[in-house]
């Protein structure tokens, strides 16, 4: 099966899908040597890491493409792409979903923010109309050439329009063709439940950094969540942040070794060479160099 079909047997499979963030090679390889069936981008890891430059719109549709593309076919397990606000109007929003599918994603989030858009977790953002919204729904699922291409709409209404706007808009959305809804930054159980009720679709909530606490999401359990009917979690700022947590361990380390002139040896903040090529899979590539080259 191509990406896209193993994602879609995933959402009609009885399993509760959980689905890091990844920005790189290296997270998105982890991930999947960690056992989890699939993955996602996020966007603002993508902007942070790639640019240095927070997650405000800066960063354009050629840049978020090439970059899935990379990641995708890195893998075997199937990645989904946070494809912003689609890049325009609902004809940008066609051919948006063309370049991403063509790159080999499962599927794309699509959010109904205006643009620039900003991080959903960040204050100012704000919303385009309804009727808009699901005409890009329209225009995301007449691109598809392949039908099991997952097209994700994520709405950032809650904090803007309560939750019986989210509902209307749920309703909306799933009406238009959407195959999941994502209601971004979601406080409360019973606004999820209310959700995955009126919505009739696979339901996916952003669980942020997934092992720590943060203002605009609530670490509820899983077993919860399932309870709750939600289909997905996306865990978006997870592996960023302990990236950067690490990063700021070693070079804190080193500084000390600059200031003391003692060198020191961590195995305890750092894998070794051995661990970054089994994860580069450099096995294989020796195997293939062997077979194809004229050289030992």
């Amino acid at each position: 099966m191509n990406s896209a079909s193993k994602f879609r047997a995933l959402l009609k499979s009885e399993a509760f899908i959980v689905s890091p963030g990844v920005y790189d090679g290296y997270s998105i390889r982890l991930v999947e040597a960690a056992g989890f069936k699939t993955a996602c981008t996020s966007g603002a890891a993508l902007s942070n890491s790639l640019l240095g430059v927070p997650d405000i719109g800066v960063m354009g549709l050629a840049e978020n493409v090439n970059h899935c593309r990379n990641l995708a076919r890195s893998v075997s397990i199937p990645l989904t792409a946070d494809a912003d606000t689609g890049y325009g109007n609902p004809v940008n929003v066609f051919h948006t979903v063309r370049l991403f599918e063509e790159a080999g994603v499962a599927g794309v989030n699509l959010e109904d923010q205006v643009s620039p858009k900003r991080c959903g977790h960040m204050p100012g953002k704000d919303v385009v109309s309804e009727a808009e919204m699901v005409k890009k729904i329209e225009a995301a699922c007449l691109a598809r050439r392949n039908d099991d291409f997952v097209i994700i709409a994520r709405t950032d209404s809650l904090a803007l329009e309560g939750i019986e706007g989210a509902i209307k808009r749920a309703k909306a959305y799933a009406a238009a063709g959407a195959d999941m809804l994502f209601p971004d930054a979601v406080r409360t159980e019973d606004d999820i439940k209310r959700i995955v009720d009126a919505a009739g679709i696979p339901v996916s909530v952003n669980m942020g950094f997934g092992i720590r606490a943060r203002p605009t999401t609530p670490l509820i359990p899983l077993p919860r969540l399932k309870e709750l009917g939600v289909k997905r979690i996306s865990l978006p700022r997870m592996l960023p942040a302990a990236a950067i947590h690490a990063m700021q361990q070693a070079l804190s380390v080193m500084q000390e070794v600059i200031a003391t002139g003692e060198p020191a040896d961590r195995p305890d903040l750092l894998v070794g060479i051995e661990d970054i090529m089994k994860l580069m899979d450099y096995e294989n590539m020796r195997a293939l160099e062997k077979r194809l080259t004229t050289f030992d």
